[in-house]
């Protein structure tokens, strides 16, 4: 697929839907669009959408240490640890979990990393409301929050101004992974997701994932003004 030009007074991402796709893949397909991007300034900016299959990722922090199970436990489960260079310690990713990676020029569009960061927990805090969820910020760890237990994560990593990485929330996922480590290095942090929190009465799957994914391009729009190009949506 390629970019499309992008003045610098215009903010205009292209959206894409990737289904569910193992994490390595994903993670090439956002180093390798942000690599073109560097080389050839004038591509535009892309936000990906995808759920991945089970796997735990280490950010620059470590990880490793916060697994309260063996890794031959963990394989003997099918589920493989990857090293990153975002932000923040391990986390989990799977089926049931919506996760947003913004390929961005952030400083061709002018927003500062704080900003951005904010920006996607916004995302999460107003795609929650809409499922009856109320969330709120914790100014020492980055997310959002459900009371004391966690629901949605961010992460991100820049290089020539370019981010990769983005944020996760938990729309209805398996939580048990999540007990098999101290998600984001915190110990005895419980994980939530919008299931939970809806008595996992009346709540179907397919058509809640479906709303989030157009919930989170709708918000990123408004939150970071920019114009869409919906692509595989």
């Amino acid at each position: 697929m390629t970019g499309h030009a992008l003045s610098i007074d215009d903010r205009c991402a292209a959206f894409e839907d990737l289904g569910i796709r193992d994490y390595v893949s994903v993670l090439d397909l956002q180093t390798t669009a942000r690599e073109e991007m560097i080389q050839a300034p004038g591509l535009g900016d892309r936000v990906f959408f995808v759920q991945h299959p089970a796997v735990y990722t280490l950010g620059k922090r470590g990880g490793r240490e916060n697994l309260v199970v063996s890794e031959r436990f963990l394989a003997e489960k099918g589920i493989e640890i990857v090293q990153t260079a975002r932000g923040g310690n391990i986390t989990f990713h799977g089926p049931g979990q919506a996760v947003l990676y913004p390929i961005i020029n952030l400083e061709r569009s002018r927003i500062g990393v704080p900003d951005f960061v904010y920006g996607l927990e916004e995302i999460m805090i107003r795609t929650a409301r809409q499922f009856g969820v109320e969330t709120r910020r914790d100014p020492k760890n980055h997310g959002i929050w459900v009371g004391e237990k966690k629901i949605g994560s961010v992460g991100i990593s820049i290089k020539k101004g370019i981010s990769i990485h983005g944020l996760a929330l938990n729309v209805c996922p398996d939580l048990t992974p999540f007990t098999w480590i101290n998600p984001c290095g915190l110990q005895n942090l419980s994980m939530t997701s919008l299931e939970q929190q809806n008595n996992n009465t009346f709540f179907d799957p397919n058509t809640s994932m479906e709303r989030v994914k157009n919930m989170f391009f709708k918000f990123f729009c408004e939150i970071f003004n920019f114009n869409t190009q919906g692509q595989n949506l």
